[in-house]
């Protein structure tokens, strides 16, 4: 892959949060590329942002809109811009519920301005867009893939709307024009010198004054937070490195719930989170989580480097050392601001010291990190290496942890699973013992999703399962696929209660759900391979309480849920079982859930007992939750038989329910 070197760069929004990071970097790290910066100084804006580049020589600050097609095209020539990263954009979405026009203005009309001079003078060798992980949706709590770049664009919101009509137009002068581009979407950011509507600063600013800290709902929204040094680092990769015509995730798969964001804040200020975190109404729609692939961007080089502890002592002792820096913000500290988007709020002269300049950050493209063998005297081969796939999902994640534990060597798998060739050269660069599928579609936000996107789920739970299996039956390695019960339901020979579970060998009979189907599709068809083992997970769950994929967690928030014994299993207990049954390179179909059923009901009581004294819950029957779903969910009971008989320590589900998951979250 080449590598691309600007000469004179224009950088819209740049006295902004992020752009302001990425402008002081580019201006410190390549003394030979003129960087103009054009910014309106919007009320989130403020020239202070700019102050480690005000004396550099190869630096120039022009105070305009981008939104004036004379002023662009005035710069474009002038300067002779080759290079444009367009960061300018209304970015806050509270605010877009209250002046929803300002964002189309900024975002769509600003952009189409940029492009169109683009196209006029002809100059323009990369047109960087910055957009944001919003344009894809809401993710569904329980997805273990993340969007890729290939996924579809559901906004939910106006900010999202307009940034995703901003995407189209520059695709559109891609395709028409030739027009260079790349495209980035981000997770949410957070360091010094933001403005403080956003969630980070605005608690970190409402802790030092002593103030409650204000959560929408009931918190459980999650995000993915990036520190600002390390997405600077993305950005000049990407400038360097990323191809045209390419959209780049810039992600983190660190996944944190807005009221654990607002506990970690009131633990370094020391405050008691349940006398400082106060709930309040929510917003008209509140993404429930936001989770992106963000294999594409490491492929390149990149990896963030800065842990959230460390991230978020940084910010907080900038905010504590630098409390004036955006003057009265007090209407950005509200709960639910509607600032008033007027250009020229926050205008400030250059000020202040040098001594804030920024550490420099070291790039190094460390792909995946194996944990070094303890050997004595000569070098051993360890006798196993794993290749896994689904980096991004649940039980992915949890599979690498367990690898580090038991030191285990391994890395994530970085092919598309229906993209044969890239599968073939992950097996040579590895050169895997094993291989675990942990990857496949479950829909965004349930299995629902899957009913009108039939296509999208066919190619990864069909047709990029067997490719892999496949692919791994050539070169002669076990693949463990990670496959679920979720294709039998409760019939006329095994009862529900009866205690008659369903065997391995028996043939599903539940198509309820479109996901259903390709599972048992696909189920069916790697029966015909002699190397794969399949195991049938049910209603996983976890000791991780705080994580809205775990079962128990998706119940204990809904207004209701029925009450039908199932099958499920406690990943705690279980996942180590399947390293080790990879290690006894055992192969067919395993009914991978505990022994024993538990009801909805049950399991509620036990959290009631152990975790939440007042805990309420109402039930409705089959046919009331027929009402608000689109497709059926199996319930059944899964035979654990054989399984028990090949690990007999393998407690029954309310046993494991007790030792892995309530005993250590009682409270």
């Amino acid at each position: 892959m080449g590598s691309y070197t600007p000469k004179n760069i224009l950088i819209t929004g740049a006295a902004g949060f992020i752009a302001s990071h990425v402008a002081n970097r580019l201006v410190r790290s390549y003394p030979d590329y003129k960087i103009v910066v054009l910014d309106k100084l919007d009320y989130c804006s403020n020239l202070k942002n700019l102050i480690p580049s005000k004396s550099s020589p190869n630096f120039k600050f022009v105070k305009g809109d981008i939104g004036s097609a004379d002023l662009v095209n005035y710069l474009l020539i002038t300067e002779s811009i080759d290079t444009i990263m367009h960061f300018a954009a209304q970015t806050h979405v509270d605010n877009s519920f209250g002046n929803s026009f300002e964002f189309t203005k900024n975002n769509i009309y600003g952009t189409h301005v940029l492009l169109e001079a683009c196209k006029v003078t002809g100059q323009i060798r990369r047109f960087i867009h910055v957009s944001t992980d919003e344009v894809y949706g809401e993710t569904d709590e329980d997805a273990v893939v993340g969007n890729h770049e290939a996924s579809q664009l559901l906004p939910t919101n106006p900010y999202s709307a307009t940034k995703a009509g901003a995407e189209m137009l520059v695709m559109a002068y891609g395709r028409s024009y030739g027009l260079p581009v790349i495209t980035t979407r981000g997770n949410n950011v957070y360091g010094p010198n933001q403005f403080p509507e956003k969630l980070i600063p605005k608690f970190i600013l409402l802790a030092m004054q002593g103030k409650n800290l204000p959560i929408h709902g009931d918190g459980s929204n999650v995000r993915s937070y990036l520190y600002c040094e390390d997405v600077a680092e993305a950005f000049e990769l990407i400038l360097h490195k990323g191809e045209v015509g390419h959209v780049y995730n810039i992600g983190t798969k660190k996944e944190r719930r807005v009221i654990d964001v607002a506990k970690d804040i009131c633990t370094l200020f020391k405050k008691d989170p349940e006398a400082s975190i106060k709930f309040v109404e929510n917003r008209p729609f509140n993404d429930q989580r936001y989770f992106l692939d963000d294999q594409k961007l490491k492929i390149l080089g990149w990896s963030e480097k800065t842990t959230w502890e460390e991230g978020l002592k940084k910010t907080m002792d900038w905010y504590t050392q630098n409390p004036d820096w955006w003057g009265d913000v007090t209407g950005a500290l509200i709960p639910h601001p509607r600032m008033l988007m007027m250009p020229g709020g926050l205008e400030r002269h250059f000020e202040g010291s040098e001594d804030e300049k920024s550490a420099s950050f070291g790039s190094t493209n460390t792909r995946m990190v194996v944990p070094s063998t303890k050997n004595t005297g000569t070098q051993q081969k360890p006798p196993f290496k794993f290749l896994l796939y689904g980096r991004t999902g649940w039980i992915g994640g949890l599979l690498g942890k367990l690898c580090e534990k038991q030191g285990i060597p391994y890395e994530y798998g970085k092919g598309r699973l229906e993209d044969r060739n890239s599968l073939i050269a992950d097996l040579q660069h590895v050169k895997p013992t094993h291989v675990f599928n942990a990857a496949g579609v479950t829909g965004r936000p349930n299995v629902d999703w899957c009913e009108s996107h039939k296509t999208e789920t066919i190619r990864t739970n069909v047709a990029g399962t067997l490719t892999l299996a496949d692919v791994c039956r050539e070169q002669g390695i076990l693949m463990i696929n990670f496959a679920t019960g979720c294709i039998f339901e409760y019939d006329a020979a095994h009862p529900e209660g009866s205690g008659i579970g369903y065997k391995e060998e028996d043939k599903p009979n539940f198509i309820g759900s479109f996901y259903s189907k390709t599972k048992a599709m696909v189920e069916e068809l790697l029966r015909e391979y002699d190397n794969v083992c399949t195991l049938r997970v049910r209603m996983p769950i976890s000791s991780d309480l705080s994580n809205p994929r775990n079962f128990i967690t998706k119940i204990s928030r809904y207004n209701k849920v029925v009450n039908i014994p199932n099958s499920m299993t406690i990943l705690d207990e279980l996942l180590p079982i399947s390293i080790e049954m990879a290690k006894r390179n055992l192969k067919g179909i395993w009914n991978f859930t505990n022994p024993g059923v538990v009801s909805h009901n049950e399991i509620l009581e036990m959290y009631r007992d152990y975790i939440d004294p007042n805990f309420k819950w109402t039930n409705f029957t089959l046919e009331e939750q027929a009402k608000v779903i689109v497709a059926p969910r199996s319930n059944n009971e899964m035979d654990g038989s054989k399984l028990k008989k090949e690990f007999p320590e393998l407690l029954s589900i309310k046993e494991s329910l007790i030792k892995f998951v309530f005993e250590p979250n009682k409270k």
